[in-house]
């Protein structure tokens, strides 16, 4: 019997690798407790934690490796989303909109997948009747966020 997988999105552009890949870390290994799988698109990636704060445009990393290159990205980003049971996203801090997040929120959408994030009550850049309307689960802290992912996909 396979286990159920996660799609760890939120912001990455203008974080450093360490700050948009930590809170993807903690969670999977929390989730990993319950039987629940999970995956980043800043997995096998490390190469990027040399370059500071990250740019959405990716001319600064594009041509590091091929899983930087703006097609790769793409490519794989929508093969996760499209192949995970369930969206999680962290959207606590943002300061501007992550354009390539509403994609991957869009993917999950049109494919009835449930999306669960944690965000501020308001103030938020992100609240846009596109982003609240496509949102099933939404929470104000990564702990809500662990919970409603277990409750919803641990088999026990």
């Amino acid at each position: 019997m396979s286990r159920p997988l996660v799609y760890l999105f939120g912001p990455i552009t203008g974080l450093t690798y360490g700050d948009a890949q930590d809170w993807r870390t903690a969670l999977a290994a929390e989730l990993d407790t319950y039987g629940i799988d999970a995956v980043s698109p800043l997995r096998m990636k490390h190469y990027l934690a040399q370059l500071g704060e990250l740019s959405g445009h990716g001319r600064d990393f594009s041509g590091m490796n091929v899983l930087s290159d703006q097609q790769s990205v793409i490519t794989r980003d929508k093969f996760d989303v499209l192949r995970a049971d369930m969206l999680v996203g962290n959207f606590l801090g943002a300061t501007r909109v992550s354009i390539g997040s509403m994609f991957e929120q869009a993917w999950a959408h049109l494919q009835h997948k449930p999306i669960a994030v944690a965000i501020e009550k308001e103030g938020n850049p992100h609240d846009h009747m596109f982003f609240n309307g496509t949102v099933g689960f939404r929470v104000e802290s990564l702990r809500a966020l662990a919970d409603v992912v277990i409750a919803t996909l641990a088999k026990k």
